[in-house]
C-alpha cells in the first residue's frame, strides 16, 4: 500500500486496508527438482477473511486453493484477525514461523483506529514440518517506536552477515514534521525478543510506504544481490549486496502498463510479492490489483533488477484460482514439504453430524464445549472429517472455522481442543466409524483408546459412554450429512 494520505478518500470508500508480506526465496530453494509452491494469504474482508489461507501451484502461474478453499490458521489473539503473512523457512529447513499484521478490518476497528491507535503487535506461529503449528502469540515490534501508532505488514529475511533474521515491518509515526508510515526493522533469532527497532526505510516528504518485500538474487544475474520491490505510490525497485546496507533506486514499474485513476501504477497495484520459478532464471512478482478488488495478478522478469523488463503475462496464461489471494506469501516446496502440506489439507468437503433421535438437532461448538443444538447450519456444526490421527481406517473431526481443532474426549466429556501433536491427543481424537446402532444405514463412532465406549450425547451435550440401552443406541447414532 502507498500513498495512504494521498488515496484516503478511496480507502474509505473501499473500507479496506490491503497490505502486504513476503518471504525470501534462496535460490538453493528454487532449484528444478523442488516440485511445486505454496501460497500464504488471506482474502479479504470480515473475521473469516481475515485468516490464514493456503493454495498451491505445480508451476507458479496456475494455483488450487487448499482445504476446500477455507482458512488452515486462525487467530485467537490480539484483535483476533490477521492480514498479510510471511511465511519463513529456516536456513536448515527444521523450523518455520508465519508473521502477520494483527489487524481484523472491519471486525469493531475503525479506519483512523488503525491507522493512529492499532495494533503495535503482530502475531507468530511457529512450526517444525510446515503443517503443525503452535499457539498464536504477539510480538510487540513497535511499542518502543516512540509515539508508534501500528504494526503493518510484517516481512523477515536471514541475514547472513549477522547471523539473524532482520525482521521488518510498517510503522504510522510522526517524525521531522510528517506523520506517516515507515519501514522499520530489528533484528531477532526466535520471533519472540527483537533488538530495538531503527528505521529502515523512508521516503521524501509526506510519501507513504507500507508494503516492501526483499528477494535473493543468484549470482549472475543483475548487479545486486538482493532486490526489493515497495508500493509507494509506485512499484519501486531498489538493488543491494547487503540487507542492511545501502540501496540503490533502479525505477518502478509505471511502463508495465498497470494504472489507475491518477495514471501511476501505484494507484492500481499494490503488495508487491515474488516468486522464483524453480526451472529457469525467471522470476514473478505478484501484484495485488486492489483498486479493482481483483486481488494478486503476476509480471514477470528474466532479471529483477532490470525494471524495463517486466511485462504481463497473456491472458489465459495463468489462474489465481477461486479464491481472492491477498497480500501474502510464496514457497518453494521441497518434495517431502509438498507431500506433508498436501496430505494435512487434501481437498475434504466440510459435513454436518446429524443426531438420530432428535433429527432437527446437529452436533456443534459453542465455547469450545459440544453438544447437540437445533437447525445449526453455521460453521459452528461444520467439520471436516480427516484420516483417523491415530490408528488406520479410523477418522477424527477437524473444525470448519477452528481449523486444526478437532473434537476430543477427556474425562468422558467432549471439547473442541487443538491438536498438540501428542500421541494421548491423538488417541483422544479418534475414532471407528461403524454401523449405526439404532440403525444401520446411519453411523455411530467408536472411541478408539476405549472401544467399550461411543460418543454419545446426554441431555444434548456430548459425551463418551458404554451402550447398554436402546435409549443410548439412539444417542449414540448419527448421520454424516452436508
Amino acid at each position: 500500500m502507498s500513498a495512504l494520505l494521498s488515496r484516503l478518500s478511496a480507502i474509505l470508500f473501499a473500507a479496506c486496508l490491503l497490505l502486504t508480506s513476503q518471504v525470501l526465496i534462496t535460490p538453493e530453494r528454487a532449484a528444478a527438482a523442488d516440485p511445486g509452491y505454496l501460497m500464504l494469504h488471506f482474502t479479504g474482508e470480515g473475521a473469516t477473511g481475515q485468516q490464514m489461507y493456503l493454495s498451491h501451484s505445480t508451476d507458479g502461474l496456475h494455483w488450487n486453493d487448499l482445504n476446500d478453499g477455507a482458512s488452515i490458521l486462525r487467530s485467537t489473539v490480539g484483535t483476533k484477525g490477521v492480514r498479510d503473512p510471511a511465511l519463513v523457512r529456516s536456513p536448515g529447513g527444521d523450523k518455520y514461523w508465519i508473521i502477520a499484521t494483527d489487524l481484523c478490518w472491519g471486525c469493531g476497528s475503525t479506519v483512523d483506529g488503525s491507522i493512529n491507535n492499532g495494533s503495535r503487535s503482530i502475531v507468530v506461529w511457529e512450526s517444525t514440518d510446515l503443517v503443525n503449528w503452535s499457539e498464536p502469540w504477539l510480538l510487540n515490534v513497535a511499542g518502543a517506536i516512540p509515539d508508534g501508532r501500528n504494526a503493518w505488514a510484517p516481512e523477515a529475511i536471514w541475514n547472513p552477515a549477522t547471523n539473524d533474521y532482520v525482521l521488518y515491518w510498517a510503522t504510522n509515526v510522526p517524525l521531522d514534521g510528517k506523520t506517516k508510515h515507515r519501514i522499520f526493522y530489528a533484528r531477532t533469532s526466535d520471533f519472540r525478543t527483537i533488538t530495538t527497532p531503527q528505521i529502515y526505510i523512508d521516503r521524501p516528504g509526506a510519501q507513504e510506504l507500507i508494503d516492501t518485500q526483499i528477494v535473493e538474487v543468484p549470482a549472475g544475474v543483475g548487479n545486486f544481490r538482493y532486490v526489493r520491490a515497495s508500493g509507494d505510490g509506485e512499484i519501486t525497485i531498489e538493488g543491494s549486496n547487503s540487507i542492511l546496507g545501502t540501496w540503490t533506486n533502479l525505477g518502478n514499474l509505471s511502463g508495465i502498463g498497470l494504472t489507475g485513476a491518477t495514471g501511476t501504477t501505484g494507484t492500481a497495484v499494490e503488495g508487491p510479492m515474488w516468486m522464483k520459478f524453480r526451472d529457469r532464471n525467471e522470476w514473478a512478482l505478484y501484484l495485488d490489483q486492489y483498486a479493482t478488488r481483483g486481488g494478486y495478478m503476476p509480471v514477470t522478469t528474466a532479471n529483477p533488477s532490470a525494471v524495463g523488463t517486466y511485462q504481463i503475462p497473456a491472458a489465459g496464461s495463468y489462474n489465481m484460482g477461486v479464491n481472492k489471494k491477498r497480500h501474502g506469501s510464496i514457497l518453494n516446496l521441497t518434495a517431502a514439504e509438498e507431500a506433508r502440506v498436501l496430505a494435512r489439507w487434501p481437498s475434504t468437503p466440510a459435513k454436518r453430524l446429524q443426531s438420530f433421535n432428535f433429527q432437527d438437532r446437529y452436533v456443534r461448538h459453542a465455547n469450545f464445549d459440544v453438544r447437540i443444538d437445533q437447525n445449526v447450519t453455521s460453521a459452528d456444526a461444520q467439520f471436516r472429517i480427516r484420516p483417523g490421527l491415530a490408528g488406520t481406517g479410523t477418522v477424527s473431526f477437524e473444525s470448519v472455522n477452528y481449523p486444526g481443532y478437532f473434537l476430543r474426549h477427556a474425562n468422558y466429556d467432549f471439547q473442541l481442543v487443538r491438536n498438540d501433536g501428542t500421541a494421548q491427543f491423538a488417541a483422544d481424537a479418534t475414532f471407528n466409524q461403524v454401523a449405526g446402532l439404532a440403525d444401520s444405514t446411519w453411523s455411530s463412532f467408536q472411541s478408539y483408546n476405549h472401544p467399550d465406549r461411543y460418543i454419545r450425547h446426554y441431555a444434548y451435550y456430548l459425551k463418551l459412554d458404554p451402550i447398554t440401552t436402546a435409549t443410548g443406541r439412539a444417542d449414540a447414532t448419527f448421520r454424516v450429512t452436508n
